[in-house]
């Protein structure tokens, strides 16, 4: 059983649901594009395995309510297509961070705002959150435009604070208050 509630979710074109252990294929060939993982925390990923660990990880964090990952996949049963996680949560602040991917071919869709919207809705309602952030590299102007249009603002930038791949770089720092959302939700 899950530790959070009325699970999948469901746009207008996508399914966001729990991950299966069916679901490593695709997850391999989306993390181990260079391109889609340009921004991302970790290199391009290289084997299986490493797909079935987050599989394994993002179930488990289901359970104990530490993190909620949801794969997109279109609601004719499409292949996945990327994936949506709230995490990070500081429950006595109401505050979680937000993070996502989205696989080549699905790029320019809209489907991560789509997906994301989804997401945000459930984590200011269902969850109770008056807080998401997200934390991206300042070059990935895809991201910023997505988060941009969902209402999240710009907050801060952190010079040299990752190295990915023996790259370093920089972070942009965004955040959305959940009144915020939902005003601009009603508009």
């Amino acid at each position: 059983m899950s530790f959070f509630p009325n699970l999948p979710l469901r746009t207008a074109r996508l399914v966001l649901r729990p991950p299966e252990m069916g679901d490593a294929e695709a997850l391999l060939a989306m993390h181990a594009d260079p391109e889609v993982m340009r921004y991302w925390a970790t290199p391009p990923w290289h084997a299986v395995d490493q797909a079935v660990d987050r599989i394994e990880k993002d179930r488990a964090s289901l359970l104990d309510g530490s993190a909620i990952r949801l794969l997109l996949q279109p609601t004719d049963g499409g292949p996945v297509l990327g994936a949506a996680t709230l995490f990070a949560f500081v429950p006595e602040c109401g505050r979680a961070e937000v993070g996502y991917i989205l696989s080549r071919e699905a790029w320019g869709l809209g489907l991560m705002q789509e997906a994301l919207g989804a997401l945000l809705h459930y984590g200011f309602g269902e969850l109770g959150l008056r807080r998401v952030e997200a934390d991206i590299d300042p070059r990935n102007a895809r991201s910023a435009t997505i988060l941009e249009r969902l209402g999240f603002i710009r907050e801060g930038y952190l010079r040299e604070r990752w190295v990915v791949g023996g790259e370093i770089s920089d972070t942009a720092l965004y955040g959305l208050l959940a009144r915020e959302f939902i005003q601009r939700d009603r508009s």
